[in-house]
C-alpha cells in the first residue's frame, strides 16, 4: 500500500526518530539526524503511485520513500519498512562512511621500501613493494615508481624482492555466489592493481587461437605469467579456473571465442600480480630484481619512494559513478580500520559500517554484508536510506559526488531539457534494480528518494551458470527501470514546491 505522509503521522515518526541511538563522541562530519519539521498536506490523488505499480505489473516487491531533502519530512512511502537487497546503492553508505573515518582529502601510499642501505646503487638487502590499501594502483603509476627508481641510481638489490598486501585483510573474493570468471568480484589485498584484474585477449590465427594475459594500460602491456589461458575444444563450460601451484591456470571454451576479442577476469593474488608487473617494468629502465615473492610481514627500512592516490573524495566520485566494486570494499574497509584502530575481514567491516549507518543515520533497520552490495544478503529499507539521504544532503558532499541520470521519453531517448534533475546512484543485481538519491523538481525544491525493487525468489532459483546472464533478467530490469522513472516523474510534479 502507497502511504502518503500526513502531518500527525510525520510528527510521530519526527520524534521516534530523534529519540533512536546515541551520538558518538566527537563533532560528527554528518549530523546525526536531519532537523525535522512538518510540512503542509498536500492536496491530489493519493493513489498515483500505487497505480503505477499495478500498471508495471513488475514481479517481486517493491518498496519506495520520498522525503523533502531539506526539512526531512517523508512526502510518500510504499513498504517503506521493508528491508531489500540494495545492490551498489550501498555504495552510497560506504562514500559516507569513509569521509567520516577517513577525510575528503585522504590519500592512499604504495611505498618501495629498502631494508638496507643503497651503496653505489645497489640496494644492501630486501626491496619491498609495499601496499596502502590504494583500490586505484594502475599499471601506469607502477611504470612511473619504476622509472622514478631509476632515476634515484638504484640498479639492483642484494636481497629478495618482497611485496606485501597486509595493510587491509585479504579476500579471495568478495562474494562466493558469484560465476568464477566476472571480473567485478577479484580478489581484495591492501596490495591491489588494475582492481585485482588481468587482461585476457584472443585473436583468430588459422585453425587456432593466439591468447595473450597482461596487465595492460593505455601505454604499457606488460605480460604476467602468475595467469594462464589455455583453449580448450569444447561448448561448455565457458571458463574454468584452477590454482595450480601457485599458477592462476584458466581455459576457455573455443566455442565462446568466435575471431577475437578481450575481457578482464579477477586476479586471486594480486600481490604476486603487482610484483610480477613492477618486476616487468624495473627490467625495462635495466633495474634486475629477483623473482617476486609474497611477504606476511609488515615492512620495516627507508621508504625510497612512494606512489600517492588522487583525494579520496575524488576516488569515491569515480567509484560511484562506474560503481566499482574493489574500490567500495577496500576504502570501507580502511574506514573501519581508521574507526576501530584494527583491520576486520569483510563481513566484519560490513556489519561495523552497518553499526556506524544506525548511530550516525538513523539506518536502523540496515543490515550490510560488504562495503559494494554485491553480495545479495545485504538489506536496507527505504525509509532507513532516505533518512540517510537527507542528512547527507544537510551536511556533506554527497549530492555532487552522484551521477546525472538521464530522464527518457517512451522510445528511451534522453530528453535533453526535461524540467527536472536527478542524481542518484544505481544498483543492479540479477531481478534486483534499485535507485537512490535526489531530484531537483521544475520549483526548485529538492528530495531525497530511495526505490527499491526485487524479485528474491526468482533470483535465488537461479543456477551459478545462468547468473552472467539469467533469462528473462533484462526485460525485468528494463520494466523496473521503467518504474522507477514514472515515480520520479510523478514525484517531481506532484511535489515541486
Amino acid at each position: 500500500m502507497t502511504q502518503r505522509i500526513s502531518r500527525r503521522s510525520f510528527l510521530v515518526s519526527a520524534s521516534t526518530l530523534l529519540m533512536a541511538g546515541p551520538v558518538l563522541a566527537g563533532p560528527p562530519a554528518l549530523s546525526l539526524r536531519p532537523h525535522l519539521r512538518p510540512e503542509r498536506a498536500l492536496s491530489g490523488a493519493s493513489v498515483g503511485a500505487q497505480t503505477l505499480i499495478s500498471k508495471a505489473r513488475l514481479t517481486g516487491q517493491v518498496a519506495f520513500a520520498v522525503a523533502d531533502a531539506s526539512s526531512g519530512q517523508m512526502l510518500e512511502t510504499h513498504a517503506a519498512a521493508t528491508g531489500l537487497p540494495p545492490a551498489s546503492v550501498t555504495k552510497t553508505v560506504t562514500a559516507l562512511y569513509a569521509l567520516e573515518h577517513l577525510g575528503a582529502n585522504h590519500r592512499f601510499r604504495t611505498r618501495l621500501i629498502a631494508t638496507g642501505p643503497v651503496t653505489g646503487g645497489i640496494v644492501q638487502g630486501d626491496l619491498v613493494l609495499a601496499g596502502g590499501g590504494d583500490p586505484t594502483l594502475d599499471t601506469d603509476a607502477l611504470a612511473k615508481l619504476a622509472a622514478r627508481l631509476k632515476q634515484s641510481g638504484v640498479k639492483g638489490i642484494t636481497g629478495r624482492f618482497l611485496v606485501w598486501g597486509g595493510a587491509l585483510p585479504y579476500a579471495r573474493q568478495i562474494d562466493p555466489d558469484q560465476p568464477e570468471h566476472v571480473g567485478y568480484n577479484p580478489a581484495l589485498s591492501g596490495l591491489s592493481l588494475n582492481f585485482n584484474r588481468v587482461h585476457f585477449e584472443w585473436k583468430r590465427e588459422g585453425q587456432s587461437w593466439g591468447v595473450t594475459m597482461d596487465a595492460r594500460s593505455d601505454r604499457y602491456r606488460p605480460e604476467v605469467r602468475m595467469a594462464t589461458m589455455a583453449v580448450v575444444a569444447r561448448d561448455l563450460p565457458t571458463y574454468t579456473y584452477r590454482d595450480k601451484a601457485g599458477i592462476e591456470s584458466w581455459t576457455v571454451a573455443s566455442a565462446a571465442l568466435g575471431k577475437g576479442g578481450s575481457r578482464w577476469l579477477p586476479v586471486r593474488r594480486p600481490e604476486i600480480y603487482a610484483g610480477q608487473v613492477f618486476r616487468s617494468l624495473a627490467r625495462a629502465h635495466g633495474i634486475a630484481l629477483p623473482e617476486e615473492a609474497a611477504t606476511g610481514k609488515a615492512p620495516s627500512g627507508t621508504t625510497l619512494l612512494a606512489h600517492e592516490s588522487d583525494p579520496l573524495r575524488e576516488i569515491l566520485r569515480l567509484m560511484l559513478k562506474y560503481s566499482t566494486n574493489l574500490t567500495a570494499e577496500l576504502v570501507g574497509q580502511a574506514a573501519t580500520q581508521a574507526r576501530t584502530g584494527k583491520a576486520a575481514d569483510l563481513r566484519g567491516s560490513a556489519q561495523e559500517m552497518s553499526r556506524w549507518a544506525a548511530q550516525r543515520l538513523g539506518m536502523t533497520q540496515t543490515r550490510l554484508v560488504d562495503h559494494s552490495g554485491l553480495g545479495d544478503a545485504s538489506r536496507i529499507s527505504a525509509q532507513d536510506m532516505t533518512r540517510a539521504l537527507v542528512s547527507a544532503h544537510q551536511n556533506g558532499p554527497l549530492k555532487a559526488m552522484l551521477k546525472g541520470i538521464p530522464l527518457r521519453d517512451a522510445r528511451g531517448k534522453v530528453q535533453k531539457n526535461h524540467p527536472i534533475t536527478v542524481r542518484a546512484k544505481t544498483g543492479t543485481l540479477n531481478f534486483v534494480s534499485a535507485l537512490a538519491g535526489y531530484i531537483s523538481t521544475p520549483g526548485g525544491r529538492d528530495l531525497a528518494f530511495a526505490i527499491f525493487t526485487a524479485d528474491n525468489p526468482r533470483r535465488e532459483a537461479l543456477s551459478v551458470a545462468e547468473r552472467e546472464r539469467p533469462k528473462g533478467g533484462r526485460h525485468w530490469n528494463r520494466i523496473s527501470k521503467e518504474l522507477q522513472q514514472a515515480l520520479i516523474e510523478r514525484w517531481g510534479t506532484e511535489y515541486a514546491g
